[in-house]
């Protein structure tokens, strides 16, 4: 017993001794910082040791780095605030997690090599580079760097682009970091590797790119905070691919071509009249169009006809609906009926009326977008201003959200992450995220003559946003820019003018970006309001290409739409091939989709002459016109919540849902709304007053839901139904009509 006692009080005095000492040296090495670092082998802290923690894992989400640490130690996330980091490693504890009086028993380095019990597992060998750096870091008294230490600005990953043919020899990637004082430095070794398409393409931990199948996808290397991808292309190892020179419309054919003969896959052919008159309604109108039209462009013998109805319908009124009602949805455009958070009906309805007349006017598209950043004055009369009232909807404006929703629907980039931490993916950080904010913190409303109406004005003698770590001001800074908005200069005014302008990719990319998304069944970035660097597009010169035609074209939304659907590729065959059966993402043919809940909506009531009644809307209102009138932003229309509709509850694209529900199949069979249009409808009553003979009937109604006569073996064997009766009744017709408007060929626009 007495030998035991003796152990532990050596024990503890030992510790105390490694405690004093370290905290001597510690000491020493904070007053001599030029003493530490007269040694040209000492590693640096932030150059050195903080990648060690990024290359182990330490400083991830799911170990140190977490809000609140791990099993009482913390790290800033991937090493954002290492000042914080110093502190917790060298003082937090003295001698227990750094020990330089025996630094081979530093708590870091025999937790990291598995020695003692670690939750996070063993990170690293004892005879490892990291083990090495942490070790001699220690030794050297474990210093801090001066003040001027140099910092990454910039990484290259090389190769840029790897073309694998067949599963063949894996190729050893290399990652550069370039410094603040102009140095280079290979730091493979500390980056982090990871692949967005796994099926295709896989990447060590080294930075070895292996093969997997046949493909296209991205890797990608991330240090300190930058991430950086290279393309991969993976082709089959044997083939007698020939290219088979389809013919151009326009640059989009070109583009994808280029990237389909790369990729050893063959576009799909034209579709046929039919199917080109139902898709390019649908896309431009938001509806189908009607038995008339139907006739008159199948008897057109012009080989110019799509070109020709193209422009008709770009200059329609129905196309400037579709458009105003996706605007109204990105921007979250309701009436909620609860006076403090200034949504009233009437503001709604201003707002919804002037971004409808901004369509039909073809006002350009930055134009309009910088209407609304610079909306001052009422909510119910000065129209633009609702977008401070709609994009975040409460009782008081709060400027991080606003902030946040602002960026990720005029840009695409989702800045949330950078709130509390670098962002993981993409190149912002939280000095980025609290410039972006500023440019909010002086947005005020008070209350207006009327007890609904509100005052939207911006105060030029409001602060800044605090940095969150060190409570620094961080005046108002545009993303990416080099230096704060001068502050004799209007904030709004400012960020209008540079989101907006030609030459910012983030706009013209962004927007191009969702408007193609709106005619395929993915955007060329996807999801569409997710643009960074680990997210790259499919088709990144399209992309390219797309935004810098709409920039040239003075943000003209009706150009580039008209490029878009004048192109081969939009005007494809759903039906594949044999090299482009498995393409999703290349746009070799044409992907199946379900409209859109309002557009089908639209297209059930205009199929059938019918009607369908919003609540506290007139009627004739049409789904593309509505937005929802309701005490709060879950409520609305039955069919329209049934079938996916965005709720407007958040800027997130994902609110809007396509895919199909049982719920949805069992409201078009027994549902009211098919009911009232078909059931009780007038369409089969006034076609059989017209005398018209079974065949002619069936024609129609196949026309009306499905812009298409029957086959012959359709019509064959709806004819066989009725042979038994002399004069068929009209709930023959009914139950047919039903089905077309219940198939998938309606619901899906092909």
């Amino acid at each position: 017993m007495k030998n035991e006692m003796t152990t532990h009080i050596r024990r503890l005095s030992m510790t105390l001794v490694h405690r004093v000492v370290s905290a001597l040296a510690l000491a020493w090495g904070a007053l001599c910082p030029t003493f530490v670092e007269a040694a040209a082998d000492v590693p640096s802290f932030r150059q050195d040791v903080m990648p060690v923690f990024f290359r182990a894992g330490c400083n991830a989400g799911g170990c140190h780095g977490a809000s609140r640490g791990k099993d009482g130690f913390m790290l800033s996330l991937f090493g954002y605030d290492p000042k914080g980091d110093y502190f917790r490693i060298t003082q937090e504890m003295v001698g227990r997690r750094v020990n330089v009086a025996a630094p081979e028993t530093s708590l870091l380095l025999l937790k990291a090599t598995g020695s003692v019990t670690h939750t996070g597992g063993k990170r690293f060998a004892v005879d490892s580079d990291y083990y090495r750096t942490l070790l001699a870091w220690i030794q050297a008294g474990a210093p801090d760097d001066a003040e001027s230490v140099a910092v990454p600005v910039e990484i290259t990953l090389t190769p840029e682009r790897i073309v694998f043919q067949g599963l063949g020899t894996p190729v050893q990637s290399k990652v550069t970091a370039r410094y603040s004082d102009g140095s280079q430095r290979d730091v493979t070794k500390l980056s982090l590797f990871l692949t967005n398409n796994p099926a295709t393409v896989a990447i060590e931990a080294d930075g070895l790119v292996k093969p997997v199948s046949r493909g296209d996808s991205h890797v990608f290397a991330r240090f300190d905070r930058f991430t950086i991808g290279s393309e991969i292309i993976v082709l089959p190892e044997k083939t007698d691919f020939k290219w088979s020179n389809p013919p151009a419309n326009n640059y989009i054919d070109q583009l994808v071509y280029d990237r389909l003969q790369k990729l050893y896959i063959l576009p799909s052919e034209l579709c046929d009249d039919e199917t080109f008159l139902r898709r390019i309604y649908l896309d431009l109108c938001g509806i189908p169009p009607t038995v008339a039209e139907y006739r008159k462009f199948m008897a057109d013998a012009s080989p110019r006809k799509r070109e020709a109805l193209i422009d008709e319908l770009l200059a329609s009124e129905a196309f400037s609906r579709v458009w105003a009602g996706i605007w109204g949805e990105w921007v979250r455009l309701i009436a909620s009926g609860y006076i403090p958070d200034a949504t009233d009906a009437k503001a709604a309805n201003t707002y919804a009326q002037w971004i409808l007349k901004q369509f039909k006017t073809n006002r350009p598209f930055n134009e309009f977008v910088a209407d609304q950043i610079k909306g001052r004055g009422s909510n119910l009369t000065d129209a633009p201003s609702n977008l401070y009232t709609m994009l975040v909807q409460d009782r008081a404006f709060r400027p991080k959200d606003f902030a946040a929703n602002f960026a990720q629907l005029m840009t695409g980039i989702q800045m949330q992450c950078a709130e509390c931490h670098n962002h993981p993916f993409d190149r912002w950080t939280m000095t980025d995220y609290y410039g972006n904010v500023s440019f909010f913190n002086g947005i005020r409303r008070k209350q207006g003559v009327q007890y609904r109406d509100f005052i939207i004005y911006n105060d030029p003698t409001a602060p800044p946003a605090k940095h969150i770590v060190d409570q620094r001001p961080v005046p108002a800074t545009v993303l990416g820019g080099e230096a704060p908005v001068p502050p004799d200069v209007d904030q709004l005014e400012a960020l209008a003018a540079w989101l907006t302008a030609p030459d910012n990719p983030h706009f013209s990319r962004n927007f191009a970006n969702r408007i193609w998304a709106h005619f395929f069944v993915r955007g060329l970035v996807e999801p569409i309001d997710d643009m960074r660097i680990s997210n790259p597009p499919t088709n990144g010169p399209l992309l390219d290409a797309l935004a810098e035609k709409f920039a040239a074209s003075g943000f003209n939304l009706r150009s580039l739409i008209r490029d878009i659907c004048m192109s081969r590729v939009y005007q494809l065959s759903i039906h594949p091939n044999e090299t482009n059966k498995e393409d999703r993402r290349q746009f070799s043919r044409r992907s199946l989709r379900r409209a859109r809940a309002d557009i089908l909506l639209d297209s059930i009531i205009t199929a059938t002459d019918g009607t369908h009644s919003f609540r506290s809307w007139p009627q004739g209102t049409m789904a593309m016109e509505y937005h929802p009138r309701a005490s709060a932003p879950t409520a609305g229309d039955p069919f329209l919540s049934t079938f996916g509709r965005s709720k407007r509850g958040s800027i997130c694209a994902c609110e809007t849902r396509n895919e199909v529900t049982i719920s949805q199949t069992l409201h078009l069979l027994v549902g009211d709304t098919m009911q009232k249009n078909v059931d009780k409808g007038t369409v089969v009553p006034d076609l059989m007053k017209t005398k018209k003979t079974p065949e002619e009937i069936i024609e129609e109604l196949y026309i009306r839901a499905l812009t298409r006569k029957p086959k012959p073996e359709e019509l064959k064997a709806l004819l066989a139904l009725l042979a038994p009766s002399e004069k068929p009744d009209a709930q023959f017709y009914k139950d047919l009509f039903s089905s077309l408007l219940n198939s998938s060929e309606f619901m899906f626009n092909h």
